[in-house]
C-alpha cells in the first residue's frame, strides 16, 4: 500500500514574499462624458484594449504569453464595460488565449484596487507579471446607472441619505471643517489647472498618452490629448459658479472633478522576473492600505488610509517626499493636507496637477496617479518614497507607498 503524501518537514515554512515593481503605466487621453464629448461614440472596451496593446509596445522584450493576469476595473460593470473586462478585452487586444483576466470594483479606487490586488499575487508567487487598470466610460454609464441601493441604509439609518450623492459629501466635508473655505478650495482647482498646464507645455503629460481613434457626426478623429482641463482659469471665473449640490453651498464644477471617460493601464512584476526581461523599473511597492469612514463625509478617507499604510511600513509622513493626491474635490485633497500639516501650494503635491484639470474617470484614476508618481520618481532621485492616494465613494480612502528605485541617498 502506497504512504500518503508527507506534510512538509516544517510547516511553518513559506516562501518568501516577493518585490513588485511598477514597470510602466499608460492611459487614454480622458475625455468629458456626454453626447459632446470626444468619446461619445467610443467604446469602453476599446478603450481598455489600446492601454494593453500600447503596454506591451512601449515593452518589446515581454512576450506576450509571459503576462499571467489582466486585472481591469470599472464602477458600472454593463454594457461595454460588462462581461468580465479584464478577459474580455485581453482577448480583444489579441492576447493569448491562455491568459486569464477578471473585473474588478472599489468605485474610484477600482485601477488602485487592481493594482494592489495582483500585486499580493505577485508577492505570494501566484503571478509573475500582471497587466491592472481601470475604465470608466461615464458618458455612457453616469455614475449610479442600475443601482438598487438596499432602502435599509436610509430607514434603518445605517448611512446619511446624502452618502449615496458624492457632492454632496463633500459639502458636508465643509461643514465639518468649515476652515476649509470655498475661497481655499477655489484657489486651489486653479493651481491645480496651473500645474497641469505647464506640465502639458513642458511636454510631461504626453509620452503616457496612447492616441484614440474617435468617430462623431463630422467623421473621424483622433484623440491626443485631454479634454477637460480649462487653461488660465482664475479664481474670479469660479467665484461666480453655481453651487448644485446645495443652494449657497461651496461645492462647483470649477473646485471638483468633472464627469469623464477614459482609461489606463498598468505592468507590474516580481523583481528579479522584470530584471530577466529586461524590462525597467518605475517604482517598488512598499505597502498600501484601505481604510472606511463615515460614508457622508468619504473625502476624508486617504487621512486614515494613510495613516494604517505608514504604520504598516514603519514610516511617517515626514519620509514622503512625494503625493499624488485624486482630486475628486478640491476639499477633500484640502482636508488630507491639512491634517498632515501640508501647505496648500507644497510642491511635493500634484506637481503636473491633478484630476481638477486633467479628469476623473473613476475607477481609472488610481492608475494615472502611479503613472505620473513613477516620472516625478525618474526625475527626483533625492525622494526616496511616495504615496498615491484617494477618497472611495461609500466612505472609504485608499493609499499606496511606493519607494524610489534611482533613490542617490537624498543628494540633491
Amino acid at each position: 500500500m502506497a504512504a500518503p503524501a508527507s506534510a512538509p518537514a516544517d510547516s511553518r515554512s513559506r516562501q518568501a514574499v516577493r518585490d513588485v515593481v511598477f514597470v510602466d503605466g499608460v492611459r487614454t487621453p480622458f475625455g468629458k462624458a456626454g453626447s459632446k464629448g470626444q468619446y461619445a461614440q467610443t467604446r469602453a472596451d476599446d478603450m481598455v484594449v489600446k492601454v494593453i496593446r500600447e503596454l506591451l509596445r512601449r515593452n518589446p522584450d515581454l512576450p506576450a504569453e509571459r503576462i499571467d493576469e489582466v486585472a481591469i476595473a470599472a464602477t458600472t460593470q454593463i454594457g461595454d464595460q460588462g462581461l468580465t473586462i479584464g478577459r474580455s478585452a485581453a482577448l480583444l487586444a489579441g492576447l493569448p488565449k491562455s491568459v486569464p483576466g477578471f473585473a474588478i470594483d472599489r468605485m474610484c479606487a477600482g485601477a488602485m484596487t487592481a493594482v494592489t490586488t495582483v500585486s499580493s499575487g505577485i508577492a505570494f508567487g501566484a503571478y509573475d507579471v500582471v497587466i491592472a487598470g481601470g475604465v470608466e466610460h461615464m458618458g455612457n454609464h453616469p455614475m449610479g446607472e442600475g443601482v438598487d441601493p438596499n432602502p435599509r441604509f436610509v430607514s434603518d439609518k445605517l448611512v446619511d441619505p446624502s452618502a449615496l450623492v458624492m457632492g454632496s459629501t463633500a459639502e458636508n466635508l465643509h461643514d465639518r471643517f468649515p476652515h476649509l473655505t470655498k475661497e481655499r478650495t477655489d484657489s486651489y482647482a486653479v493651481l491645480s489647472q496651473d500645474r497641469y498646464d505647464a506640465a502639458v507645455r513642458a511636454g510631461k503629460i504626453s509620452p503616457d498618452l496612447v492616441p484614440v481613434s474617435t468617430r462623431s457626426e463630422e467623421g473621424w478623429g483622433l484623440s491626443t490629448t485631454d479634454e477637460p482641463p480649462r487653461p488660465g482659469t482664475t479664481t474670479e471665473d469660479l467665484a461666480g459658479l453655481k453651487t448644485p449640490f446645495r443652494p449657497h453651498g461651496r461645492v462647483t464644477p470649477g473646485n471638483a472633478a468633472g464627469l469623464n471617460d477614459g482609461a489606463t493601464g498598468a505592468l507590474l512584476a516580481d523583481a528579479e522576473t522584470a530584471e530577466q526581461l529586461g524590462l525597467p523599473v518605475g517604482m517598488r511597492l512598499v505597502g498600501y492600505a484601505f481604510a472606511g469612514v463615515d460614508p457622508e463625509v468619504m473625502g476624508v478617507g486617504p487621512v486614515p488610509a494613510t495613516e494604517k499604510a505608514l504604520e504598516r511600513a514603519g514610516l511617517s509622513i515626514d519620509d514622503i517626499g512625494l503625493f499624488e493626491i485624486n482630486e475628486a474635490f478640491a476639499v477633500q485633497v484640502l482636508a488630507f493636507l491639512d491634517h498632515f500639516g501640508i501647505a496648500d501650494d507644497d510642491e511635493r503635491v500634484n506637481p503636473w496637477g491633478g484630476a481638477i484639470a486633467c479628469g476623473h474617470p473613476l475607477a481609472s484614476s488610481g492608475v494615472r496617479l502611479m503613472t505620473q508618481l513613477s516620472r516625478h520618481f525618474a526625475e527626483h532621485p533625492e525622494v526616496r518614497y511616495g504615496i498615491t492616494t484617494m477618497c472611495i465613494g461609500f466612505g472609504m480612502g485608499g493609499t499606496v507607498i511606493w519607494e524610489n528605485p534611482n533613490y542617490n541617498g537624498g543628494q540633491q
